[in-house]
């Protein structure tokens, strides 16, 4: 009897109610008041459980309660997206490769053993070849803690499922060719009963919002950009909400009840890859890639109206910018009133958020390419590298490396932190990390 009662608290201890994480980077631009999650881990500590992956796909988990919901695109020769390097490799011919069929599902798995819980197929087809660096399920979901929402922009479908995988809606928004056939990434977003998505492309871009328990369109705009992999940001300024897009060369903002844009920044040029960080009162974005400056843009809240930025990137309106600072892939985080941008090169950029000088720049010790985005809090910053290597960097404005946990396998995906839990999406497995 002892010993059934011992197993019993141990579960209890191990199905304590985590928090949940209910879209890409948590709805906060991946900084937390406190990071709860074990700060050491590797294959051998910390690691509670790791289960294959099902297909495919950069999206991150989203946790709602003890599920995990995740979505992934299954190929049916069973091949896997590549690495920065070996996707550069492939440039010259990846566009030749013959199209395979790919079964689109979403899964629920149990959050305190990995078992899966209950998946569903959400379309088959024969997707056009796309970069061998990207997949097919790049767009993460999100939820509200009611409802389940998915998105795959090579079927267009857009779904909602009540969280036992029971589907509610389903909306087909139209599918669209992107630039150089890169494929798509940009994730969902929901607040205040709505859901939203940012769908730019290279031949009709738009940013839509829909009902979450009908699925009817609540707004749209049509808009002139194109192809940007961008998440759209819920920006809560304490006097309003906004949801901050990230488009081709532009950058608006919109009031999420009703599509009325508050604000538009022009003057850039090239799209993003990277979302927003979220400061104090002020939230930051850029680019960087070849043939671009790489501006980075600091931008106080209250902005009105439409503003063009100079040839230097400069406006009276914005609170700063510099040229050639802009992220990659990465999105950027804030920590201690510090802005961190991971370069290539294994490079690490530290700003100043109130004067957007440059606090340091430097390498960080055998980081590899960096395409998940950084998650901190005020002590600590996170930094995934694509090897499975996670940098532990102390907040402040000298570089100090506190520690490194690797895993092996090859990470793009954003992790998830619901409360003492870490969860790595690798292309291999899901990962989950806890005491």
């Amino acid at each position: 009897m002892r010993s059934v009662l011992l197993l019993c608290l141990s579960l209890l201890t191990s199905l304590a109610p985590a928090e949940d994480w209910q879209q890409f980077r948590g709805g906060t631009a991946g900084k937390l008041g406190k990071v709860n999650h074990p700060l050491k881990w590797n294959a051998e500590t910390n690691m509670a459980w790791a289960v294959p992956m099902k297909g495919s796909g950069w999206s991150s988990p989203v946790v709602v309660g003890d599920r995990i919901f995740l979505t992934a695109a299954v190929p049916e020769d069973g091949s896997r997206p590549k690495g920065m390097m070996a996707g550069v490799s492939s440039m010259g011919t990846y566009r030749s490769a013959k199209p395979v069929k790919y079964t689109f599902v979403v899964s629920c798995l149990n959050l305190a053993d990995g078992q899966e819980q209950w998946s569903r197929v959400v379309d088959e087809i024969v997707p056009p070849v796309m970069h061998p660096s990207n997949t097919y399920a790049t767009e993460s979901p999100a939820s509200d803690g009611e409802r389940l929402f998915t998105f795959f922009a090579t079927t267009g479908s857009l779904i909602a499922w009540d969280l036992d995988g029971m589907e509610l809606w389903r909306k087909n928004v139209g599918t669209y060719k992107s630039g150089n056939g890169f494929g798509s990434g940009s994730s969902l977003a929901t607040t205040e009963g709505k859901v939203f998505i940012q769908q730019d492309n290279d031949e009709s871009s738009f940013v839509a919002a829909f009902d979450a328990k009908t699925g009817e369109q609540v707004w749209r705009d049509d808009r002139s950009t194109r192809t940007s992999w961008s998440t759209p940001l819920l920006w809560n300024t304490g006097e309003k909400s906004e949801l901050v897009t990230c488009g081709s060369g532009v950058v608006t903002s919109y009031n999420p009840a009703d599509g009325r844009v508050l604000w538009k920044l022009s003057g850039m040029q090239s799209s993003f890859s990277a979302s927003p960080a979220i400061g104090t009162d002020r939230i930051y974005f850029g680019m960087s890639g070849p043939g671009s400056a790489g501006p980075l843009v600091a931008v106080p809240a209250g902005l009105q109206g439409e503003i063009q930025l100079n040839d230097e990137f400069e406006s009276d309106q914005i609170a700063w910018s510099m040229t050639k600072s802009g992220p990659g892939m990465a999105s950027p985080v804030v920590s201690r009133g510090l802005l961190y941008i991971p370069g290539s090169g294994g490079i690490l950029n530290c700003y100043d958020e109130a004067t957007g000088e440059r606090v340091y720049r430097t390498r960080v010790p055998q980081m590899a390419t960096v395409a998940a985005s950084l998650w901190a809090d005020d002590e600590r910053v996170f930094i995934l590298d694509e090897n499975g290597t996670t940098h532990v960097i102390q907040s402040g404005p000298e570089f100090n490396v506190l520690g490194t946990n690797s895993v092996d396998d090859l990470f793009w995906s954003t992790p998830a932190i619901a409360g003492e839990i870490l969860l790595l999406r690798g292309v291999e497995k899901l990962y989950c990390i806890r005491e």
